[in-house]
């Protein structure tokens, strides 16, 4: 089984969503020994925001592999036949979103470490994000409406949020953290998604403690498959 660990935190060592994500990993290689990690962290090496010379380079290969079509297809044509080129700068970037998807399709566990930014996830994180969102690869457009291709895989985040933001809380109408990921890798054909989460680790030290220890109680107990 191959599994994908994804750190977004740019706290370091104090990274809360870091150490839990950690653990997640290191049950996960508890309970079966022979399953292989692939690491990324998006805050050492961020991988390339969306730009208009990447969306240009990404439609050209599209367009040449036959799979592009329609006014977006004839659009691609007429720029390449008057002269529209892809710099060496912007083919080392797509090619940086093919590892990314590479790893991502090849993973049968995604384990991320996400923890919430101003109500929602890091930037480095959605750019990543951004670099799995392929039709037909992993969700594809049909007569009966989106399809996700990615229904095989497990996904496993591990939130961290300075306040309270569960249902019930005054503040959870402001999570856009954890909803994002349940709606986007739904949107993929992923279900079967857990959230392993520390809140309130702003409030105080104590309550920190609390939450940490809560959280690495439940990763006790989880099971790769």
């Amino acid at each position: 089984m191959k599994i994908l660990h994804i750190d977004s935190s740019i706290s370091g060592a104090q990274s809360v969503s870091r150490q839990l994500g950690a653990s997640v990993i290191a049950r996960l290689k508890e309970a079966a020994p022979d399953h292989t990690v692939v690491y990324r962290d998006l805050a050492a090496a961020p991988v390339p925001h969306q730009s208009p010379s990447l969306q240009f380079a990404k439609l050209k290969v599209m367009y040449e592999a036959g799979v592009l079509s329609g006014g977006v297809g004839d659009m691609v044509a007429t720029a390449i036949q008057a002269g529209a080129t892809v710099d060496p700068t912007t083919e080392a970037e797509l090619s940086v979103l093919d590892g990314v998807l590479d790893e991502f399709l090849a993973a049968d566990v995604v384990v991320i470490g996400a923890p919430m930014y101003n109500f929602s996830i890091p930037s480095q994180l959605k750019a990543w994000i951004d670099c799995l969102a392929v039709p037909g690869k992993t969700f594809a457009y049909t007569a009966t409406g989106v399809e996700g291709l990615c229904g095989g895989k497990k996904l496993i985040v591990a939130s961290s949020r300075g306040g309270f933001y569960t249902v019930g809380s005054p503040m959870a109408s402001m999570d856009h953290q954890e909803a994002f990921l349940k709606s986007y890798f739904g949107f993929v054909g992923i279900t079967d998604m857990s959230f392993v989460r520390a809140e309130g680790v702003n409030i105080g030290p104590e309550q920190r403690e609390q939450a940490i220890a809560s959280a690495l109680s439940e990763i006790a107990t989880l099971k790769a498959a």
